[in-house]
């Protein structure tokens, strides 16, 4: 028996689209995701995140230089910024004259809320037929993006997502995904050696960038994953995210 529904339908057709072809997203349906997307889990009810909606070309225009000049930021209908944001609980917290203790675990949780939130932003979108392709290069410069949002302390931008119709002459084929046995492990974590099926998965990654005539590393997968984490990544980052409220203590 095959077991399908509407919503495995639309996570097994996810493709990123950074392409759009300039359509507005109705209102009313921005809305209808925005909400749904509220009944999202959250730890202890705290629902501790944000979400901007940016629409404004001159904004759209300052994150995309400051995400590294990726022109969809610009292009798409509607940006959101995905905030972690603990600014409120402070609030409700002294509204009982208590302060509120900031902690590591508290900045996870937040950072949780806002990747939960987001994830069903864009499956709601897609299910509408609309595409999407996260950003995670707003963590470039927190400050920045902070400054530009207008954010208060206590809360950043996690990540961006920018959403729209699809330009349906430039949506990309699927790309593989790693081995199921790499990433599913049933009762405990499995310690057989995962070379060979990674190996297997820069072959597999390697063919679809070939059938796009894409030039890649041979080791289409674990060569630029090599490349990318032999230095540390966005060094200030912790710098950054202090001065605007969190702990990482």
């Amino acid at each position: 028996m095959t077991y399908s529904t509407p919503v495995t339908e639309t996570l097994n057709n996810h493709v990123t689209v950074r392409f759009f072809n300039g359509a507005p997203i109705p209102d009313g349906m921005l809305e209808a995701i925005l909400e749904a997307a509220r009944r999202s889990p959250t730890s202890s009810n705290m629902q501790t995140y944000s979400i901007i909606v940016v629409r404004d070309p001159a904004t759209r225009k300052d994150l995309a230089h400051m995400a590294g000049n990726q022109k969809h930021i610009e292009t798409c209908d509607v940006f959101l910024a995905f905030c972690a944001d603990i600014q409120r609980l402070e609030t409700a917290v002294n509204m009982h004259n208590v302060d509120m203790a900031r902690s590591l675990e508290l900045t996870l949780v937040a950072t949780v809320d806002a990747a939960l939130v987001g994830m069903s932003v864009q499956t709601a979108a897609e299910s509408f037929g609309l595409g999407a392709v996260m950003i995670g290069a707003m963590r470039n410069d927190p400050k920045k993006a902070a400054e530009l949002l207008g954010l208060p302390g206590g809360v950043y931008v996690v990540y961006g997502m920018c959403i729209g119709w699809p330009d349906e002459d430039r949506i990309p084929p699927q790309k593989p995904r790693l081995p199921t046995e790499l990433v599913i492990h049933h009762e405990q974590y499995s310690t057989e050696d995962p070379r060979p099926a990674i190996a297997a998965y820069d072959d597999a990654l390697a063919d679809h960038y070939g059938q796009l005539e894409r030039n890649q590393h041979v080791s289409a997968w674990s060569g630029p994953i090599a490349a990318r984490l032999e230095n540390p990544a966005r060094p200030h980052l912790r710098e950054h995210l202090e001065s605007l409220g969190f702990s990482l203590e």
